[in-house]
């Protein structure tokens, strides 16, 4: 991508990606630009499929939970065409590595609400916090367990008793509570693993 175009992309991403200053985009599209494998048919639609982004979630920021990965895909993919392109990219790590937390509430509860219908259920709980935790040795059936798990955090979590987590719900526990952002699986990149990536993406910018 020649110096022009780069600009010029820039430009119209740096509108929306609101973290993130003009030199950083660039960086990004750059980055973006290496990672991408070039299509076949040249007027395919030039992105990062699903497996390509999963790959820099699980080496890059550390993710090795499918279900997540998968989700957290579905979150940068906004228009749905299965593959996340440039401005889905820096759109999504503006808010991925620097959101607010009420960007990252909104964030964390559409990976968390598999089926898009605006709540976390039980069913959806359960199979996300049965992904996540470690199997465990033990006589007792470890589904007990989770189910179990599943109704403390209902408890927790609940507010309006209708057995299942609205976004009100969620918003509310974890303004009481930030660690509860992530309850039902790691789907941001921890402290180190955002330091490590900005420190490698941005270091053009000289001021790393």
């Amino acid at each position: 991508m020649n110096r022009k175009k780069l600009q010029k992309v820039a430009e119209s991403v740096c509108r929306t990606a609101k973290h993130f200053n003009k030199i950083e985009v660039e960086c990004l599209i750059k980055l973006f630009h290496t990672l991408v494998v070039e299509p076949s048919d040249r007027h395919a639609t030039i992105g990062l499929d699903r497996n390509t982004f999963r790959n820099i979630l699980h080496v890059t920021f550390g993710m090795t939970d499918d279900m997540i990965m998968d989700r957290v895909f579905r979150a940068f993919d906004t228009d749905n065409d299965s593959c996340v392109s440039v401005t889905e990219w820096v759109e999504g790590l503006s808010i991925f590595l620097r959101g607010t937390l009420e960007e990252k509430m909104k964030y964390c509860f559409e990976v968390y609400d598999l089926n898009g219908d605006g709540y976390i259920s039980r069913e959806e709980m359960f199979h996300m916090l049965k992904n996540s935790l470690l199997k465990q040795p033990s006589e007792e059936d470890p589904d007990e367990g989770i189910k179990d798990l599943v109704e403390i955090t209902l408890k927790k979590m609940d507010y309006d008793h209708d057995g299942k987590l609205s976004y009100t719900d969620f918003e509310k526990a974890v303004r009481d509570e930030n660690l509860l952002l992530e309850a039902f699986g790691p789907c941001l990149p921890d402290i180190k693993s955002s330091m490590a990536f900005e420190m490698q993406a941005f270091r053009e910018t000289g001021d790393m």
